[in-house]
C-alpha cells in the first residue's frame, strides 16, 4: 500500500486532494491546532485556515526544550499562513515524569501538551483539538501519539493515510516555506535516555546546534553524552563536517561552550522516510 501511495502525484490529483481534505476540514465546526512549525503541522493549520478562517487557531508550545530557533520558525510560518496563532508558555522540568527521561518522556511531553491545550480550547468554545501525525508514525512505538489519542485528538494525516513525502508534495503545492525543512525534534531528545534532563542542558546543545548550523549545515543534531558532543548532519555533508579545517573550528567553537571532547557520527543524520 506505502508503494501504491507513493507514486508521483499529477496536478489534477493534487488538486483533488486538496478538495478532499477541505471537505473533511469543512465537517468540523472549529479547530485548535497543535502548530509546532513543521511542515506536518503548517499544513494542519494551512487548511484549517483556508477552510474555517478564524474559527482555526494555531497554538505553539514554548517549553524549555523548544529551541528559540523553532518558535521564531513557527511565529514566521503563522503568519505566512495568516492563521490566528497563540503562544502558551509552561514547564515541562515541572514534571519530574519528563525530567525522569526514560523510555515514556515522550508520553509525558505530549500528555503535558495535552493538559495545557485542552483548557484553552474549551475556553475559547474550539471543538476540536488536530495535530501534524503522520500515517507512516504509526508503525513506530510512540508514547507521544498514545497521550494525545487518549484525549482525543485528530490526526487528519493518519485518517488520509500521508507519507512525509506526501505531506511535502502537497505543502509545496500550497505555496509553502516550510514544505522542504527537514524534521526537528525538541532538544531532549537530544539527551540519551535515562540522562535527567535539566534546563542547563538543554541550553547547552541549543547553543551547540546554532554554533554548527551557523556553517551552513541544513540539519544538526548534537547528542549530548556526558561531557561529549556527538555531531550528526545528512550523510552527505559529513564530508565537509570531517574536513580537518572546519572540524577544528567546530571543536573549537563546543569546548568554548562546555564540552570537554567532540565526535561526529560517521553516518550521518538519518531523515524520515
Amino acid at each position: 500500500m506505502l508503494l501504491e501511495l507513493e507514486l508521483p502525484w499529477d496536478e489534477k490529483t493534487l488538486e483533488s486532494k486538496a478538495d478532499e481534505f477541505e471537505a473533511a476540514f469543512r465537517k468540523k465546526e472549529s479547530m485548535l491546532v497543535a502548530f509546532s512549525g513543521g511542515v506536518d503541522s503548517a499544513l494542519v493549520a494551512f487548511f484549517a485556515h483556508r477552510v474555517l478562517g478564524d474559527r482555526a487557531l494555531a497554538v505553539t508550545a514554548d517549553t524549555e526544550s523548544t529551541s528559540k530557533g523553532e518558535l521564531e520558525g513557527a511565529c514566521k510560518v503563522a503568519r505566512e499562513i495568516g492563521v490566528r496563532h497563540k503562544i502558551v508558555r509552561y514547564s515541562e522540568l515541572a514534571n519530574p515524569s519528563y525530567v525522569k527521561n526514560d523510555a515514556q518522556r515522550c508520553y509525558h511531553c505530549r500528555h503535558d501538551l495535552a493538559e495545557n491545550l485542552l483548557p484553552l480550547a474549551r475556553d475559547l468554545g474550539f471543538q476540536t483539538l488536530a495535530d501534524g501525525v503522520l500515517w507512516t508514525d504509526l508503525g513506530e512505538d510512540r508514547p507521544g501519539i498514545r497521550a494525545l489519542d487518549e484525549r482525543g485528538f485528530w490526526h487528519p494525516w493518519v485518517e488520509f493515510h500521508l507519507s512525509k513525502s506526501r505531506i511535502r508534495t502537497l505543502a509545496h503545492r500550497m505555496g509553502l516555506s516550510v514544505h522542504a525543512k527537514p524534521s526537528m525534534a525538541c532538544l531532549s531528545s537530544r539527551i540519551p535516555h535515562g540522562t535527567p534532563v535539566t534546563s542547563e542542558k538543554l541550553r547547552l546543545v541549543e547553543e551547540a546546534e546554532e554554533f554548527v548550523r551557523g556553517f551552513g549545515f541544513r540539519q544538526v543534531r548534537v547528542r549530548h553524552e556526558g561531557e561529549t558532543a556527538r555531531i550528526e548532519v545528512f550523510p552527505e555533508e559529513v564530508p565537509r563536517l570531517t574536513d580537518p579545517s572546519m572540524l577544528h573550528q567546530i571543536r573549537e567553537g563546543l569546548v568554548a561552550r562546555g564540552y570537554k571532547q567532540v565526535s561526529v557520527n560517521p553516518k550521518g543524520y538519518r531523515s524520515e522516510p
